[in-house]
C-alpha cells in the first residue's frame, strides 16, 4: 500500500478498529470510503473527518454486495484498496448439545462468506489498476481459537487460509494480498473488550499496524498478536492454547 496515493474502502468503518484505522490513514493522504450496515455512524464518522466517504453496506447480504460494488466502482473509480475489517464475535457455549445456529450463520456470513464475495465483486475492478491490494482482516484467535467464541475462530483460521491461497493465486499480478491479524484490542468488538486491561490500546495498535501498512509487509502483525501467530512454529502451541482458554 502507499498510503498517501490510495483510495481505501474499508467495510466496519464506523466504530472500532476500522474507525480508528481510517481516522489514522485519512490524516495520513489517503482517500477513505467507509462502509457498514450503521448509516447514522458512518455520517458522524464521515462528519468528523472532512474528506471522508461513505456508502451503507451490509456484508452479510449476498444482493447488498452486488449493488455496492456497482455504486462505490462508479462513485470513486479510483478505489484500489478494499480493507475487510466488518466482522462479529460472539461467545458460544455447546456444552449441553445446543447450538444456536443463528448465531454461526450470520458469524459465517459476516467473516467468511463477506470477505470472499465482497472480493469476487471488486476483483476485475481492483485488477484494472496499476497497483492494488486486498487487506483480509484474520485475528490472532486464527492461529489458537479462543473456545468460547469457536465460530468466530473458525471463520478467522478460515480467513487466513483463504489469504494465503489469493495471494499465491494473484502473484503475477497488480493486485497485492494483505493479512491483518489484531490481537485483542480495546473495542466494542465483545462486551468487556474496551474494559480488559489485558486488550491492546486502540490508539497503540493503529499506530503500530499502519506502519507496518507502510513499511510492505505482506502480513501485519503487531507484537502483541506475535504471542499467538507465532505459538505452533515456537513448538509452544498446546502451552498457548491453554494460557488463552484457561486450562490448568
Amino acid at each position: 500500500m502507499n498510503i498517501a496515493q490510495d483510495t481505501i474502502l474499508i467495510t466496519g468503518g464506523g466504530s472500532g478498529i476500522g474507525r480508528a484505522f481510517a481516522e489514522a490513514i485519512h490524516a495520513r493522504g489517503a482517500k477513505v470510503i467507509i462502509a457498514g450496515r450503521r448509516e447514522a455512524a458512518l455520517a458522524e464518522v464521515a462528519a468528523a473527518n472532512p474528506g471522508m466517504a461513505y456508502e451503507v453496506l451490509d456484508v452479510a447480504d449476498a444482493a447488498d454486495i452486488a449493488a455496492f460494488s456497482a455504486r462505490v466502482t462508479a462513485a470513486h473509480p479510483d478505489l484500489n484498496v478494499v480493507v475487510h475489517n466488518a466482522g462479529i464475535m460472539k461467545a458460544e457455549n455447546v456444552s449441553a448439545g445446543a447450538f444456536d445456529l443463528a448465531v454461526v450463520d450470520d458469524t459465517v456470513a459476516t467473516n467468511l462468506l463477506g470477505p470472499i464475495r465482497l472480493t469476487a465483486a471488486l476483483l476485475p475492478h481492483l485488477l484494472s489498476k496499476p497497483s492494488a491490494s486486498i487487506v483480509t482482516v484474520s485475528s490472532g484467535l486464527a492461529f489458537v481459537p479462543l473456545a468460547a467464541t469457536p465460530t468466530y475462530s473458525a471463520t478467522k483460521a478460515a480467513i487466513h487460509s483463504w489469504s494465503q491461497s489469493l495471494r499465491h493465486q494473484l502473484k503475477d499480478t497488480a493486485v497485492r494480498v494483505i493479512e491483518w491479524a489484531p490481537p485483542a484490542v480495546a473495542t466494542d468488538l465483545m462486551p468487556g473488550h474496551a474494559e480488559n486491561p489485558n486488550s491492546m490500546p486502540l490508539a497503540d495498535f493503529t499506530t503500530e499496524s499502519v506502519d507496518l501498512f507502510e513499511a510492505g509487509h505482506d502480513e501485519v502483525l503487531v507484537q502483541r498478536v506475535q504471542f499467538l501467530s507465532g505459538a505452533e512454529g515456537r513448538g509452544q502451541y498446546a502451552e498457548v492454547f491453554g494460557m488463552v482458554n484457561g486450562a490448568h
